[in-house]
């Protein structure tokens, strides 16, 4: 029997700005290095390519049998609350074969929250070349 294949789809807004998405990508660079054993993509809700929907159709048909969807928002706005779970459910009905798990939005772990106020402290300090 074959392993199984996993993939993660770091999932965010989109915008307008091709810029926006800059950040997203260095998190694919980084997560992809952390975790070779997993097929990482990018997908978002609106504005920018691929959708969640066209993500997992992707994998699925490279065989991938587990997907762990991260949502990369702060928190548990409009979007995540009514959007992604319609967005999900649609994924999980169209590929029945593929497990598709959901983890909580990245902003709310506290692990994310302490890195983000190690930061804003830093930020506060003599010398570190903050702009006035």
């Amino acid at each position: 029997m074959s392993a199984m294949r996993q993939a993660i789809v770091l999932f965010g807004h989109g915008a307008r700005d091709p810029r926006w998405r800059e950040p997203f990508d260095r998190l694919h660079a980084r997560l992809s290095a952390l975790r070779p054993d997993c097929v990482v993509r990018l997908a978002f809700l609106e504005l920018m390519a691929p959708s969640l929907a066209e993500a997992i159709d992707a994998l699925a048909a490279e065989g991938i049998d587990a997907v762990t969807v991260v949502p990369v928002f702060l928190g548990q706005g409009g979007h995540l609350r009514r959007d992604f779970p319609l967005l999900v459910e649609e994924c999980r009905a169209r590929h029945p074969g593929v497990d598709i798990g959901v983890a909580t939005a990245v902003g709310e772990a506290d692990v994310v929250v302490d890195a983000m106020a190690a930061y804003c402290a830093q930020a506060v300090s003599p010398g570190n070349g903050a702009q006035p």
